[in-house]
């Protein structure tokens, strides 16, 4: 039996949790938007209203690394060849890795689209436009701060 000095001094000596931050999009258009998290699963839909969000911790998927937030306007989106706007992310030790895509088209063209860390000195994605612009849009930051992607920003 561990006496309460033993467990004192096992528990001085455990290594302490870094924080984690985490992934989010909040919805500021006018209609909703669905939202799947994949990885090396699929979860979702969750439908976000005007004002609603999304949220979860960072996480590194154990088998694709990374996450992806794929973000359509239409229900079944994910599933019929809608245009995606994808907020993907990797989980690397105390930094996350943050990027923003299209794929099937621009599913926010003429929306201005956000993707900024709570940490003010870090990177943020902006498009103007809705539409991404040329170039790499891969951005790094502290993994315990959160990072929100901002639909209709």
């Amino acid at each position: 039996m561990f006496t309460k000095i033993a467990v004192l001094a096992l528990a001085a000596t455990a290594p302490l949790a870094a924080a984690v931050g985490k992934a989010r999009v909040v919805n500021n258009c006018d209609e909703a938007v669905h939202v799947w998290s994949v990885g090396s699963g699929v979860t979702g839909p969750y439908a976000l209203n005007k004002g609603g969000y999304f949220a979860e911790e960072f996480v590194k998927d154990p088998v694709t690394g990374g996450k992806a937030l794929k973000i359509t306007r239409k229900a079944d989106g994910l599933y019929t060849g809608a245009a995606q706007t994808i907020f993907a992310y990797s989980l690397d030790g105390s930094s996350v890795w943050y990027d923003l895509s299209d794929v099937f088209g621009d599913a926010f063209v003429g929306k201005k689209v956000v993707a900024s860390s709570a940490e003010q000195t870090c990177p943020s994605i902006i498009w103007p436009t809705g539409v991404p612009p040329a170039g790499s849009q891969v951005k790094v930051c502290t993994a315990s701060k959160d990072v929100t992607l901002k639909l209709c920003a």
